[in-house]
């Protein structure tokens, strides 16, 4: 009786799950529950914090100052205005000229418009179970280098973000720890370690953790690439405006933190860094583009 009990209760679920996806067409959710009971790990409380990332019913009071839609892909670009900001963990005053940063990660069918005409190189596939399928096609791309990155963004008529361009645009110009404010981080707001998800999710989830500019998903997701080499004093030394980074150097960085990262990781200063040639299942990228 128990065991039929338990097989129609997952039944049910994945009847809910399988509604739910067709209607909202995010059918990852219903896949990622059905592997989940397959391995038996499914638990109630991860569905929940899934379903939360639509923020169903909550509308963010954020309100972009400027959009514009990129005629080469597509990207949602929002604008963030010339002025000053505190960088770091130590306030660090930065100025920076008038920028455009893109809304989400670059997708997997953004990214596949780049590879149909022949400017970008695959990702690696063979370890890739979210490229090239339907269900994940609003997923961020991973798998890229951070040279591959750099050659989307160009080919898309932007160029990879600054470091300093990339904190600003997600914490704005009040030092705030998380780009939604100072509140700790939860499964409405963000893809970490306790929103207990284990993976990517779509660029356009957690609405209610946008950046002051409008900005989806730069703390947890996947981590971004940025322009600059790594250097952990550059910005001791780094000029007042616009500082683009070290000249040289062996390693790029990353900002935003990922799916398993903690609170502390995906805190709007904190900084990742890795090998240009290498890529990684957790790692994606952004584009901005000048404010002229």
């Amino acid at each position: 009786m128990r065991y039929f009990t338990e097989t129609l209760r997952s039944l049910i679920v994945i009847a809910m799950l399988a509604l739910i996806g067709i209607v909202v067409l995010d059918l990852d959710i219903f896949l990622r529950a059905y592997h989940a009971l397959q391995e038996g790990s499914f638990t109630v409380q991860r569905l929940r914090f899934d379903i939360a990332s639509f923020d169903i019913g909550r509308r963010s009071s954020v309100v972009p100052a400027a959009a514009k839609v990129s005629a080469k892909d597509g990207m949602i670009q929002l604008f963030v205005p010339a002025g000053e900001f505190e960088m770091g963990d130590e306030g660090k005053k930065v100025y920076l000229d008038a920028f455009w940063i893109d809304r989400v990660e670059v997708t997997n069918a953004m990214y596949e418009k780049c590879v149909e005409e022949d400017a970008c190189g695959l990702p690696i596939i063979s370890s890739n179970s979210y490229y090239g399928k339907w269900a994940y096609r609003d997923y961020p791309v991973v798998y890229v280098d951070w040279f591959q990155a750099n050659q989307y963004c160009g080919w898309a008529g932007r160029k990879l973000p600054t470091e300093a361009q990339w904190e600003k645009a997600a914490r704005g110009t009040d030092g705030r720890k998380y780009p939604w404010g100072n509140t700790q981080p939860n499964p409405r707001l963000v893809n970490y370690k306790g929103s207990l998800i284990g993976e990517s999710a779509s660029s356009f989830r957690y609405p209610l953790g946008q950046s002051p500019y409008g900005a989806l998903n730069m703390a947890g997701n996947v981590r971004e690439w940025v322009a600059d080499w790594f250097s952990p004093t550059y910005y001791q030394v780094s000029p007042y405006m616009n500082p683009t980074g070290p000249a040289t150097g062996t390693e790029r960085s990353l900002r935003s933190g990922a799916y398993d990262a903690d609170a502390k990781e995906i805190m709007t200063y904190f900084r990742f860094r890795h090998e240009p040639q290498s890529a990684g299942l957790s790692r994606g990228f952004r584009c901005a583009e000048s404010g002229d």
